[in-house]
């Protein structure tokens, strides 16, 4: 099962936050969820943080009253997808001394059996042109640095780690990637940088748009590949500290 859950959130009144508030809403949160933070290896929740127009310092965050704002949870596997959907937050979440009033929830739930089914198996004509949306900073760990720019091969290396990971069906390695990473191009983007704080220092990501074009020549089989790969950013994120709130992904529709 897989399970990505927006919650539409507000306030009453101006409220404050430490920008390095991500980190205990993430324990938060798993408390609620029942669930122990920093037993995987590979996450099996992604998070957003909360999402929308608010005024920034240089160590606070100020949340407005004539604003809305998003909360999204995604889980990659049954345990948390289960624990997910049947999380209540009642009327409001608090915490650090914050109150967001919940006026809205959203789910969206599939599988991986019902994702491979429709997009590889049924071997359907193959898309070739892929708009996302990173709304929260993402980066790629390599070999000891933080890399915030939207490599195809670094993009499709994360979602392919995850899936692997946690599908019943493997989809390959190395190769797969090699393939990809001469099949599809970042035809274009339009992207900013910008800073995540951490409960120490902050990691420094990319925000914006991102279109990938598969090349015509590609394999149709692999060209699905590809689009199962990028339909599936949308519950397992993108890069790095997903779980923290980096790296949420949307998929735009032209």
């Amino acid at each position: 099962m897989l399970i990505n859950s927006t919650w539409t959130l507000s306030v009453s009144e101006p409220t404050i936050l430490p920008r390095s508030y991500g980190l205990e809403l993430v324990k938060q949160l798993h408390k609620k969820l029942g669930l122990e933070m920093g037993e995987e290896k590979i996450s099996s929740v992604s998070h957003s943080g909360i999402m929308g127009i608010c005024s920034t310092s240089k160590d606070f965050f100020t949340f407005h009253p004539e604003e809305f704002y998003k909360l999204t949870l995604c889980g990659l596997q049954q345990v948390t997808s289960k624990a997910i959907f049947q999380l209540n937050l009642s009327d409001s979440l608090d915490f650090l001394g914050a109150k967001f009033n919940i006026t809205n929830r959203e789910d969206v739930s599939t599988s991986y059996a019902e994702l491979y089914t429709s997009l590889v198996a049924n071997e359907p004509e193959p898309v070739r042109r892929f708009d996302l949306h990173f709304t929260t900073p993402t980066a790629f760990a390599q070999g000891g640095i933080n890399l915030p720019l939207p490599i195809p091969s670094s993009m499709f290396r994360s979602w392919l780690e995850r899936w692997n990971n946690f599908a019943p069906v493997y989809l390959g390695s190395d190769e797969l990637i090699t393939y990809l990473s001469n099949a599809v191009l970042l035809k274009n983007h339009k992207i900013q940088t910008r800073s995540w704080q951490l409960q120490k220092g902050y990691v420094n990501g990319f925000i914006g748009d991102v279109t990938l074009q598969v090349f015509h020549r590609a394999d149709p089989l692999l060209a699905n590949v590809a689009n199962l790969l990028v339909q599936y950013s949308q519950f397992a994120g993108t890069g790095m500290k997903t779980r923290l709130g980096m790296g949420q992904t949307n998929l735009l529709f032209k």
